[in-house]
């Protein structure tokens, strides 16, 4: 039984690092449940790919994973519509800054519902991880996202699609910076300090699509549908704010 299923909707975010008893793992639980109505976090999935029921939720969080910090992928327990979510500390050499994040993962099934949720989902995740920043995708879209990172000697370097090249997530100076665009973007406050969000004159289209979160961040919906680099019209949208956000990849940064 995989832990996430064809047709998904991919949430990553990206976090301050967990430091001791951290609380934000369950938060992160939590905040899907409420933005999600009857979803239950309740399941994880064995290695041998079986639901196990955890009548003890918070304290099999709270024990992290077996290889360092984060939690261990929960799940709910509907084979017919799986939601996971897991979280891990992505290392400082691989990091922004060179300083260590915690990283989250989370799926939803693309359907009608998923959809309806999305938005919601994704706050809940990035807030309740008190994150930096992070995006919401059809699963089909980061085989391109990650034609777009340009490696050492790797030149000329032509993305797919007419879509600029990005520096390496380690390459950028600051957490804050994104590493790439999403369908559903989350900034954080300081975020969308960082890339100049919003400028009331270049950002009405966007701005008719995107709310403000509790904490002051931003959640940011580039397209109505979820994004399709096959349709011209959301191919031109992505394009278009690549070319709006240039911090965004590290473009503007020497």
């Amino acid at each position: 039984m995989p832990a996430t299923q064809e047709n998904d909707i991919g949430i990553v975010v990206y976090a301050p690092a967990l430091v001791g008893a951290d609380s934000r793992p369950l938060a992160v639980v939590h905040g899907m449940e409420s933005a999600f109505p009857g979803l239950r976090l309740e399941w994880t999935i064995s290695r041998e790919g079986k639901l196990v029921r955890l009548p003890q939720r918070e304290a099999w969080l709270a024990q992290g994973r077996p290889t360092g910090k984060g939690f261990r992928l929960i799940c709910n327990g509907d084979d017919g519509y799986r939601v996971t979510v897991s979280g891990w500390e992505r290392p400082a050499g691989l990091s922004p800054g060179g300083q260590a994040q915690f990283e989250v993962h989370a799926a939803l099934s693309l359907s009608a519902t998923g959809i309806t949720v999305a938005a919601d989902v994704l706050e809940a995740v990035a807030e309740g991880a008190r994150a930096f920043w992070g995006r919401m995708d059809p699963d089909g879209i980061a085989v391109t996202v990650s034609e777009q990172f340009r490696h050492p000697g790797e030149e000329p370097h032509v993305p797919p699609k007419g879509l600029p090249s990005l520096k390496l997530p380690w390459e950028l100076p600051a957490p804050e910076i994104p590493h790439h665009l999403g369908w559903l973007n989350y900034w954080s406050a300081a975020a969308a300090r960082t890339i100049g969000f919003p400028d009331p004159a270049r950002d009405a289209d966007l701005l008719s699509r995107s709310r403000r979160t509790a904490t002051g961040g931003w959640v940011v919906r580039l397209t109505d549908a979820p994004l399709d680099l096959d349709n011209s019209a959301h191919l031109d949208a992505l394009k278009w704010a690549y070319e709006r956000f240039p911090e965004i990849g590290g473009r503007s940064v020497p």
